[in-house]
C-alpha cells in the first residue's frame, strides 16, 4: 500500500512540475504576458499577445519556464544591404560555441492572425519552406519587413511587440559580423551576443 501511495504522490509531483513549466500554465488568464530578457548588451522588455498567436506565445513561455534559452546567443544580426536598411536578429537556438540546443516539437504557424511583422515586432522563425517547422527560434524585426508576412504563402508569425530596451536592439544591430563556418551562416556576431536570463514579469494592473 505504501509502494501505491508513492506511486500516485510522485505522479502528482510531476504534474505539478509539468504544469508549473508548460507555457499554457504561465499566467493563464493574462493574455498579454510579459518576459524581460537580459544579454550581454542589455536588457529588453517584450509583450506577448495570447488573443492572436496562443500556440506561440505558449511554446516560446515553455522554453522561458525551463531556462533553455539561458546561454544561448543572437546568432544572426542581419541588415539588407543592397538596400541599406536593418533586418532581422534571430536567437535562441546555438549555445555561445554554436552548438545547437534542445528542441521541442514543431508548432502550427500562426501568420494568419493578422500581426505584421513591423520593426521591434517579435516573431517565430522557421527552416527554409518548411512554414509549420518553428520550434525556438525567434527574431525582431529590424524594419517593417512586409516581405515576411503572409499572402499566398505562409509568412513568419508575429506573436509579440517589443516594449523596452529599443537601444539593446539597436546596439546589437551594430555588432561585427561575418560567417561562421560551424554553423554555415553569414551575418554571426564575431563577438557572440549572449541571452544570460529570460523571466517571465509580473502583470501589470489594468
Amino acid at each position: 500500500m505504501k509502494r501505491i501511495f508513492l506511486f500516485f504522490a510522485l505522479l502528482f509531483i510531476s504534474q505539478d512540475i509539468t504544469a508549473a513549466t508548460e507555457g499554457r500554465f504561465v499566467q493563464k488568464n493574462n493574455m498579454f504576458p510579459r518576459v524581460e530578457i537580459s544579454t550581454t548588451m542589455g536588457k529588453i522588455i517584450i509583450e506577448m499577445d495570447r488573443s492572436k498567436a496562443p500556440i506561440t506565445v505558449n511554446n516560446f513561455l515553455t522554453y522561458v519556464m525551463d531556462g533553455s534559452y539561458n546561454g544561448t546567443v543572437f546568432h544572426r544580426v542581419e541588415r539588407d544591404i543592397d538596400n541599406e536598411r536593418d533586418f532581422v536578429i534571430q536567437g535562441g537556438g546555438y549555445d555561445k560555441e554554436y552548438d545547437g540546443v534542445y528542441e521541442g516539437d514543431p508548432i502550427f504557424n500562426e501568420s494568419g492572425n493578422g500581426s505584421k511583422n513591423d520593426m521591434y515586432s517579435i516573431a517565430m522563425a522557421y527552416q527554409d519552406r518548411q512554414p509549420h517547422s518553428g520550434t525556438r527560434q525567434f527574431f525582431f524585426n529590424m524594419d517593417d519587413n512586409d516581405h515576411l508576412n503572409p499572402g499566398r504563402e505562409w509568412g513568419f508569425a508575429v506573436f509579440g511587440m517589443v516594449m523596452d530596451g529599443y537601444e539593446t536592439l539597436d546596439k546589437i544591430m551594430q555588432v561585427e559580423t561575418g560567417f561562421n563556418e560551424k554553423i554555415g551562416y553569414d551575418f554571426v556576431p564575431k563577438t557572440p551576443v549572449v541571452i544570460l536570463n529570460m523571466a517571465v514579469l509580473e502583470p501589470t494592473p489594468l
